[in-house]
């Protein structure tokens, strides 16, 4: 426990912030990918030279967070990778502690714990983990990092990588833009719910229908992609 708190504790919140983004990018097992300069700059809304910057000195500290090679791309240490698992775990914990204990609605709850994500203490991780029951998913339906740093790997695909007709469980949807969560629950897509899906007439997108519903709704390939569903055997 001391070991993570005094690594978190040399910690900032833009150091957080740019290995939360490398572990989105490049994937949260152990063999992430490696991630380029101008996928992190996209990402995180910073110029080009001050992401360079910022990979060069997470490089170069005494015990290096990243593994970093200019045209190469970037890529997490094992420390680095423990320290983003730390927040990310942090970060799900809050926000079903939001959703299921204060009641926060759900497009609400990702912009409060990227605010309290950094600087909660172990003591609270634990009451939390502990009120909550020690959850394994938060409310967009991710994976919540366990207490030793591990990831537990979701069995589910893009709903983009659907190439037939079939019957699926959403397993998990977007979590960092409002607009698209508003949009997806007024629809009925939440995490666990059945959809029926297809490609869209005009091979644009993708057609779905809903749990029970006999309405088909039009999803754009850029909601479908950030949308993780999982097969249903009729």
């Amino acid at each position: 426990m001391s070991e993570r708190r005094d690594r978190r504790g040399k910690s900032s919140e833009s150091v957080d912030n740019y290995l939360k983004a490398i572990l989105t990018l490049g994937g949260s097992d152990s063999q992430g990918r490696r991630v380029s300069s101008k996928s992190l700059s996209d990402r995180l809304g910073v110029a080009p030279a001050s992401v360079t910057n910022m990979l060069q000195k997470l490089a170069a500290a005494a015990c290096p967070l990243v593994e970093y090679e200019r045209h190469r791309g970037v890529s997490l240490s094992v420390q680095g990778r423990l320290r983003a698992l730390e927040v990310v775990r942090h970060h799900r914990l809050i926000e079903t502690f939001l959703y299921e204990i204060l009641d926060y609605p759900i497009e609400e709850v990702h912009e409060e714990a990227e605010r309290l994500e950094h600087f909660i203490s172990e003591r609270f991780e634990e009451r939390i983990a502990a009120k909550l029951g020690h959850p394994r998913i938060d409310p967009h339906g991710h994976s919540i990092p366990t207490l030793e740093g591990e990831m537990p790997q979701q069995r589910s695909i893009l709903l983009t990588e659907v190439v037939s007709e079939g019957t699926f469980l959403i397993d998990s949807i977007p979590d960092h833009d409002s607009t698209k969560l508003r949009l997806l629950q007024s629809s009925g897509i939440t995490p666990g719910t059945r959809l029926r899906v297809r490609k869209s007439e005009d091979a644009e997108g993708y057609q779905v229908r809903v749990g029970l519903s006999p309405e088909s709704l039009d999803l754009s390939p850029e909601i479908a992609h950030e949308i993780r569903i999982v097969p249903v055997t009729e």
